[in-house]
């Protein structure tokens, strides 16, 4: 782990470039707000329990990208069936993300680490994937600009891990860099086979053919 994961000047940088990200994109946020209630329901955002730093828990809070269709039996559909071209463009532009410019602010997350997962994924990961959890979670993250969801969840974590013990300010003004270019390229917004990333189930037994549990399908 470096000294620069939890340096008080990367804090300090989160801190600033939240809060003046959050007064510029405001009116963006409010737009996005009416578009997603028009076209995809209510809520609007979509709240959900993240493992943090250290495996602490904390409310990440994104736009909904889906809708709650559901079968004559009353089931959520399948995710391809209720992830709207609108979602597609919220996800692959990730304007979805924007609200959490709120939790860098309040130091939940890092605009720079590893993406924040369910805290039921803390008991499956390995001895080795757990160190992950030494950084603060990231908007963006190593992973992310080297497949996104594209890649499977071995290759995804281990990527966390390189960033953990390599992170600096040269390593993040270059995921930031890159994270500008998929963006702008929509690349790694599926993974294989999905519209969204399939659940973890532990190492060794990623396939990349799991299924994501209804709690988690509107988020990577």
């Amino acid at each position: 782990m470096t000294a620069w994961l939890h340096s008080p000047l990367k804090r300090a940088i989160d801190a600033v470039v939240a809060g003046v990200a959050l007064l510029v994109v405001s009116p963006v946020l409010a737009v996005l707000a009416v578009l997603v209630r028009c076209k995809l329901g209510t809520p609007v955002l979509f709240r959900q329990e993240r493992a943090g730093r250290d495996g602490r828990p904390f409310e990440i809070v994104k736009f909904r990208s889906m809708t709650d269709a559901t079968g004559p039996d009353g089931t959520l559909l399948p995710d391809a069936e209720r992830l709207p071209r609108f979602g597609w463009l919220l996800r692959a532009s990730s304007l979805d993300e924007l609200p959490q410019f709120w939790s860098v602010l309040r130091g939940d997350m890092s605009f720079v680490g590893p993406r924040p997962l369910p805290m039921k994924y803390n008991d499956l990961y390995s001895a080795e994937q757990r160190r992950r959890l030494d950084a603060t979670p990231g908007i963006t993250g190593w992973a992310q600009v080297h497949g996104r969801n594209a890649i499977d969840w071995s290759t995804k974590l281990a990527h966390d891990v390189w960033y953990v013990d390599h992170a600096s300010p040269r390593v993040d003004l270059e995921i930031v860099a890159r994270t500008i270019g998929a963006v702008l390229t929509t690349s790694g917004t599926n993974a294989a086979g999905h519209v969204t990333m399939h659940e973890f189930t532990g190492t060794g037994t990623d396939t990349g053919t799991g299924t994501v549990s209804a709690g988690e399908r509107r988020d990577r």
